[in-house]
This record gives structure tokens, sequence and C-alpha cells, in this order.
């Protein structure tokens, strides 16, 4: 026979909190008492009758389960399909686009140049201060440089070996806090292993009286002769035959029903609410825009020679704001008194192509002067550039007070970042082993409850058959107690078996 001794909740308990070795032994031992119970134990226990059916409580008939010779075996694996479909998909994508790379190609040609998108400067960034002190080591090989670099790699190496003499120095004293803490939860599991176990012994014990004193009314002794009880059989109810009442209710597409029409209106009802919503916007904007037009008039009526230069710079930038028409550019333009008639056309052209200009280049200083070749860029969030700045000139003393305040910074917030993890770490664990220790407390009643659900399991088919025996009056009063002391032994050494 092949047992399974992790079937139960009390050894699925005891495997998750013992070590490897633990676990072996501890299978080892079950083995060895399903292997008593089912083999040994049969050798001093021979039924004294020549009847195996009685022997063994084998009832005439015992159909198969209908799952038995259910085919379960598929000819086409439909787990195939997304697969499939996936990568179909990501194909296809890619032919999507192609298409659109190549309608993005011919949409170029003929565009007007003030519609191009602006050229990009690829910009490296040398955020890590390692890069950039081998981008000086290159770029600016001189001693300053290659003293302050040999420096910050010394210091890069020193602190790699300090992180990591921490991180292992925090890692073993959370494994010796996880040693303590599941000590102590193999200390407190006893109480519980203890009381799931004398539980199941009580429901055995339980069983077996009460299976005995039902046995018992049906065999009388009188004198030598034992004699069939007869018409008293007890009211027995097995609880796996009753079957459950299951209304079963068609299902209707009504709910469906009301729940699209009532998507289909909530969509409807915020689009108008959304279109209305962007019509007051657009109001609101035009009103802006009505205000911006009133201060590019005030300014052309008070522009001078004097203000002139602050006047042009203002007017740009009020005609893009208010997206200005080119009618009302020229009109305004034309209107300012300092300036001559070539002036006004230039800066008539100069606002117009601004104006209907799709883009604009970035600052210089920040991504280059446009040129699509790469440019290098240096902003380093890190200690040790204060480090590589003091190397550069150690006469600066502020270099130095910015380099140990900022390095000594940077070390105790890592030291009290390892450290509150570390004590982080170590509460979990407790708070976990406390609510492993309450949940395995609070399971003890479910675990009772399904050892004897399934002792029933096993019992009550045998128990049937017997109460059936004694109806049908064929058999005689000692292969009853045969059959009853069958029973009871299979209510004492048979499964679900109790692991000590």
């Amino acid at each position: 026979m092949n047992v399974n001794p992790l079937n139960d909740a009390e050894s699925i308990r005891q495997q998750r909190n013992l070590t490897s070795s633990q676990r072996k032994n501890n299978l080892n031992t079950k083995e060895g008492v399903v292997v008593n119970n089912l083999i040994k134990d049969k050798e001093y226990t021979q039924c004294n009758l020549s009847d195996t059916k009685d022997t063994y409580i084998i009832s005439d008939k015992v159909p198969m389960p209908k799952d038995l010779y259910h085919d379960n075996n598929k000819k086409f694996d439909k787990k195939l399909i997304p697969l499939s479909s996936v990568a179909l998909g990501v194909m296809g994508s890619i032919t999507l686009l192609s298409l659109f790379l190549n309608h993005s190609a011919k949409t170029a040609i003929g565009l007007a140049k003030e519609k191009w998108l602006p050229a990009v400067t690829r910009n490296v960034q040398l955020s890590n201060e390692n890069f950039q002190v081998f981008y000086q080591f290159v770029s600016n090989p001189n001693r300053k440089t290659f003293i302050a670099g040999t420096g910050v790699l010394a210091l890069s190496a020193m602190a790699f070996m300090g992180k990591t003499f921490l991180d292992g120095y925090k890692d073993i004293w959370v494994k010796r806090k996880e040693a303590d803490i599941q000590k102590n939860l193999q200390e407190n599991l006893i109480s519980v292993e203890t009381q799931s176990f004398a539980g199941k012994m009580q429901i055995i014990r339980s069983m077996l009286s009460k299976y005995s004193t039902d046995f018992e009314k049906y065999i009388k002794q009188d004198g030598d002769k034992i004699l069939p009880n007869f018409g008293k059989r007890r009211n027995f109810a097995f609880p796996f035959t009753s079957k459950e009442n299951r209304n079963t209710k068609n299902n209707s597409n009504t709910g469906s029903i009301l729940l699209g029409l009532t998507t289909v209106a909530g969509i409807i009802g915020l689009g108008f609410l959304s279109l209305r919503n962007l019509s007051k916007s657009k109001i609101n904007l035009q009103k802006n825009c009505e205000e911006l037009k009133d201060g590019i008039r005030q300014i052309v009526k008070t522009s001078t020679d004097k203000t002139k230069d602050i006047d042009q710079n203002n007017l740009e930038h009020l005609f893009m704001a208010s997206e200005s028409p080119e009618e009302f550019v020229k009109e305004q333009i034309k209107a300012l008194q300092w300036a001559t008639d070539e002036e006004k056309e230039d800066l008539i052209k100069k606002i117009v192509t601004k104006i209907k200009t799709s883009t604009t280049k970035v600052n210089p200083n920040i991504g280059g002067d446009g040129t699509p070749k790469p440019a290098f860029n240096s902003f380093v969030d890190d200690y040790r550039a204060f480090f590589y700045n003091w190397l550069l000139d150690t006469s600066n003393p502020q270099f130095k007070l910015l380099f140990l305040g900022i390095t000594g910074i940077t070390a105790v917030s890592y030291g009290g970042k390892l450290a509150g993890d570390a004590i982080k770490e170590v509460q979990v664990k407790k708070i976990n082993a406390e609510t492993e220790l309450d949940l395995q407390k609070r399971l003890v009643s479910t675990e009772l409850r399904n050892f004897k659900s399934k002792k029933d399991a096993a019992i009550m088919p045998l128990v049937e058959e017997f109460y059936k025996q004694v109806d049908s009056g064929k058999r005689s009063s000692e292969e009853l107690k045969t059959m009853a002391e069958n029973i009871l032994f299979e209510i004492k050494n048979g499964p679900p078996f109790v692991y000590s």
C-alpha cells in the first residue's frame, strides 16, 4: 500500500518548522508506523474464520468510482493557443511599426521647414562619480586629476568593503535571531501538537467505545450460545449517502443587458460632460487671449526708443502666448512709433515665423547646440564628488569640510538604515512566528474535525454493511462478532494514522 505520511495537518505543520535532518528522521519514523500498522500488526491479528468476506467486511456489490474510467486525454492542447497568439501578435506589431515608419518617411517629404522637428544632441550623462573620474583621466590627464581620481577609487573600494562587512554582520545577526525565534516556536508548538495528538487519540477511544456498545446490542449471550438481536436496529444514517439539494437557476441575460446599457449611458454622459468642460475652458482661454491682446495694445501705445528693447522682447512673448493671427501682428507692429519700415517688416516676419513654428531648440546650456553628435555632461549626486573636488584643491578648507560633512552624513544614514532594516526583519520574524503559533492553535479544532471526518469516511461503509447483515438475518452470531471485531480493529489501527 502506498501511504503518504504527510496527509494530515499535524504532519504538514511539523514539516514546515523542521530542519532538513529533523524532517528526514520524522518521515522515517512515520513510515515505520505505517509499516507496523499495515503489515506487522496483521501478522498477529488473524481471523479465526475462513470466510474472507466476513474478515474484511466486503459488501456484495460495490461499484467502482465513475471517474475511474473517465478519459481526460485531449487531442488538442488549447494551452498552446495563447503562446501562438503572442508570437503572431508581436510579429504583427513589428509589421505595423514598419508600415508606420514608411508612412512617416513619406509624410516628411514636402513638409515646411518650420514644421520640422529640431535636431537633438545626444547627451551622455556622467552621473556616476567613477565614470566621471575615468572621463577626466582620458580627457584631461594631469597630476591633479590622477591624484584625485586615484583617491576617489581608493575611497570607493573602502566604502564597498565596509558596506560588505556591515551587510554580512547584519545577515549573521538576523540569522541568529531567527534561530532563537524558531527555537521558541518549536517549544511553543509542543503543547499545540500534544493537544492535537491527545484529541485524535480521544476521538479513536470515543469511536471504539461508541461502536462496541452499539454492536453489543445485536449480539446477546444465552449460556454458551450467541444469538443475534434482530428487529432492534438503531436509526443509522450514513453521512455521505445523502444528496445535496442544489438549486439550479437558469442564467439570465437581464443583468448583463442592464449593465451594458448603464455603461453606455455612463460613457455618453461623461463624454457630454467632458465636452462641456472643454467648451468652458475654451471660453476662459479666449478671455485670457483677449486680455493678452489688450496688453499688447497698451505696450504698443506706450513704447518709446528708451524701452524698445524690453518692449520688443515682451511683444514677442505676448504674441506667442496669445497665438495672435498674422493680421493682428502686422497691425500692432506697424503702429510702433520708434521702428522704421524695414525694422517693422523684419520684426513681423520673425514673430509670425515663431508663431507658426511647431518646435523650438532646447537651451544650449542643458541640451547642447542641437548638433546630432554626442555631448558629455556631469551632474553627480555622490559623496565621492566632494572628495574629488578636495583633492583637486587641498588648499580650500571648505572643500574639506564639505567632504567630511557629507561623507559623515552618508555613512550615518547607511548605518542607520541597515540597523533599522535588521531590527525590522527580526521583529517581522517574531510577529510571523507568533502569528504561526496562534494559527496552529486555532487549527487544532479544525484538524480534529478533519480527522474525525476521515475516520467516519473509512468506518461508516463497514458499519453500514454490518447493519445490512444484521437486518438480513443470514449471518451467524459468530460471523457478526468477527465483523464487529474487524471494524473495531480498523477504528484503532486504520487510516488516518496518528503520529507521535
